[in-house]
């Protein structure tokens, strides 16, 4: 007697970064150990990256990291992990019938445990959200090829759908446009600044899809747009998020910059540099300087410390008086919608047809 289908037909996946277990130093040593072992983020000789891990960075790093997490971290834990949770919870209300999971990139809840959780269900086909609005190597490329070779462990193999960087989704732009309108109306900034995560210049090079590389870095124009040869380009995605958002908040050219953070090593980064530009623009005379972070879909160390404590600090000591970090998406009802939104677009047709949002 043939068994019938029952409960969920589809799954979506919400795939973060990740986080430490704890801001102790143990478990901050043992998620950098995973992290800076992907050679997607450190992508050197592996020779070299196992000397650079082991030798240089673990030996001191997660002591001075766990300071930093100790300084964000709540009764709830992680902000990334607790804000992913909860927009996770607040998408399922929307897609009843789909079930929803959580999984990091690296650390738990791991991509490996969400993909039994679907298997344990009788769940074969996934939609696949990574929670990067820019593509990067270091982190969409890297959540994507660990979902494909979870999936690979498997006998049974699932059939996965991996929605693309949302960059520009008209949804994704209208949450950010509503969670800071009320700040930006009370603040009346003088200048907006839009920071991005960074990422080295040879992880941009190395997307460059021109047969010798000749696009991407090589003019101040080069992300003026998004083209066939810069269409993976991270730099080029942050700035047409930044034009899109910009547009969104009626926005003039003079009224906003982009810059990048979260710089590390001696290797050059794209630039502008966040906190250069922070202090730069307080002796310039800026007195009140609203900060985005749209790379981050929740708030995080990146977020909250860098920005929200150390480039508010460092702005009032350069001469600035208020600098104030637009918070990120995290589990707002406009983005738990805009989620839902683009998960429905990714799934195929065949699979919607019983979803009730």
């Amino acid at each position: 007697m043939n068994a019938e289908l029952t409960g969920p037909q589809w799954g979506l996946l919400l795939v973060n970064l990740g986080t430490p277990d704890s801001p102790g130093t143990a478990d901050v040593r043992r998620y950098l150990r995973e992290f800076l072992s992907d050679p997607r983020v450190l992508d050197i000789n592996p020779a070299l990256r196992s000397f650079l891990l082991n030798a240089v960075i673990l030996p001191t790093r997660p002591a001075r990291s766990g300071a930093a997490y100790r300084r964000v971290w709540t009764d709830r834990g992680s902000p990334l992990l607790f804000h992913t949770l909860d927009l996770a919870q607040k998408v399922r209300k929307r897609l009843r019938g789909v079930q929803v999971e959580v999984a990091m990139r690296y650390q738990s809840p791991s991509i490996g445990a969400a993909l039994e959780k679907f298997r344990s269900a009788g769940i074969d086909r996934i939609v696949v959200l990574p929670l990067f609005p820019q593509y990067s190597s270091a982190a969409f490329g890297s959540a994507v090829e660990k979902v494909w070779v979870e999936a690979a462990k498997r006998w049974n193999t699932p059939s996965l759908h991996i929605v693309e960087a949302f960059y520009e989704h008209p949804a994704f732009i209208e949450s950010f446009r509503q969670v800071s309108k009320p700040i930006l109306d009370d603040l009346k900034p003088d200048r907006v600044l839009f920071s991005y995560h960074g990422v080295p210049e040879r992880h941009v090079r190395k997307s460059d899809e021109t047969p010798r590389q000749t696009h991407c870095l090589a003019s101040g124009s080069c992300c003026d747009a998004i083209t066939l040869a810069n269409r993976n380009c991270y730099r080029a995605q942050c700035f047409a998020t930044t034009r899109a958002l910009a547009a969104a908040l009626g926005l003039t050219p003079d009224q906003y910059e982009v810059s990048f953070q979260s710089r590390l090593g001696r290797d050059p980064w794209i630039k502008p540099y966040t906190d250069v530009r922070i202090e730069q623009m307080a002796k310039e005379g800026v007195r009140r300087l609203a900060v985005f972070s749209p790379a981050f879909v929740a708030d995080c160390l990146e977020t909250i410390e860098e920005i929200g404590m150390e480039g508010a600090h460092e702005f009032k000591e350069a001469g600035g008086e208020e600098l104030r970090l637009i918070p990120s998406l995290n589990s707002e009802d406009v983005w738990a919608d805009a989620v839902t939104t683009i998960a429905l677009e990714n799934a195929p047709i065949a699979w919607t047809g019983a979803v009730a949002r």
